[in-house]
C-alpha cells in the first residue's frame, strides 16, 4: 500500500501529508503519483518492487571514456566495441531473480538473469535508432531464458 493511499483510508487531513512532506523533504516538491514521476523515481520503484520479490537489481551504467592517462576504456554489458553498442545496448536494470523449477526437477531454484530497461511514465516505443538496439537486447535475454524488458512503472516483476 502507497502512503497516500494510506492517509486517504484513515483520512488524514491534506494539511497534515503538506505539513508531513514539507518537515521531510525540506521544502522539495514531492512525486505524489506516478504520472508524476521521472525516469529515476521509475528506476526506484522498480528496485523496491525487486527487492520486495526477492530478486536484485543493479545499475548497469553503459558508456566509454578516457581515463588520466590516455587510456580509452568501455563499461557495462554489451559494450565491447562502438559496433555492438549501436545495434545491442544493455538495459538500465541488471540482476537475477529466485525461480522455482516445477515438480519434476525436486523444488531447486535457479537465478534467472533479469534486465529492465526503464522509460518514464507514458513512453511510447517510437523505432528510435536507440530503442531498437534496447529491443535487440531484451530479444536476444528472453531467446536466452532470461527476463527482460522495458518498464514505465512498478510491476513488472
Amino acid at each position: 500500500m502507497k502512503f497516500f493511499e494510506w492517509a486517504k483510508r484513515w483520512n488524514v487531513p491534506p494539511q497534515a501529508i503538506d505539513e508531513l512532506t514539507i518537515s521531510l523533504t525540506k521544502g522539495k516538491p514531492v512525486v505524489q503519483t506516478i504520472e508524476q514521476a521521472s525516469e529515476a523515481a521509475v528506476m526506484a520503484l522498480v528496485r523496491l518492487e525487486a527487492s520486495k520479490k526477492g530478486a536484485r537489481l543493479w545499475r548497469n551504467n553503459v558508456g566509454a571514456t578516457y581515463t588520466k592517462d590516455g587510456s580509452f576504456i568501455r563499461y557495462g554489458l554489451a559494450n565491447e566495441s562502438k559496433n555492438i553498442n549501436e545495434s545491442l545496448k544493455s538495459a538500465d536494470l541488471i540482476g537475477i531473480k529466485p525461480v522455482e523449477i516445477t515438480p519434476e526437477m525436486v523444488g531447486l531454484i535457479i537465478g534467472q538473469f533479469v534486465s529492465r530497461e526503464i522509460k518514464p511514465p507514458g513512453w511510447e516505443f517510437k523505432g528510435t535508432k536507440r530503442e531498437q538496439a534496447q529491443l535487440a537486447w531484451a530479444q536476444l535475454v528472453n531467446s536466452l531464458g532470461g527476463d527482460a524488458c522495458f518498464a514505465t512503472s512498478e510491476g513488472t516483476l
